[in-house]
């Protein structure tokens, strides 16, 4: 089942302003649970903690900055 535009609009804002300080908090606690690594490895451990958050909800930010496709135009004469 596809989700409608409007659907995805509001996931993706409850993902950014809740989800995702959650996941950033949630990460920076496991690299600390470890002994600190050298800073590049750090570096790029957050680094790809950050491109892996996005990968499983791609579909659900797809085309959300867009103007919503379901809506009547305004030179349409319904």
């Amino acid at each position: 089942m596809a989700l409608s535009y409007k659907t995805r609009r509001r996931l993706s804002l409850l993902i950014l302003l809740v989800a995702l300080p959650i996941y950033a908090v949630v990460a920076v606690n496991v690299v600390e649970m470890f002994d600190r690594p050298p800073m590049w490895l750090e570096l790029l451990i957050f680094v790809a903690l950050g491109i892996v958050w996005a990968l499983p909800l791609k579909s659900i930010f797809k085309g959300v900055g867009q103007a919503d496709p379901d809506a009547p135009r305004e030179d349409d004469p319904r």
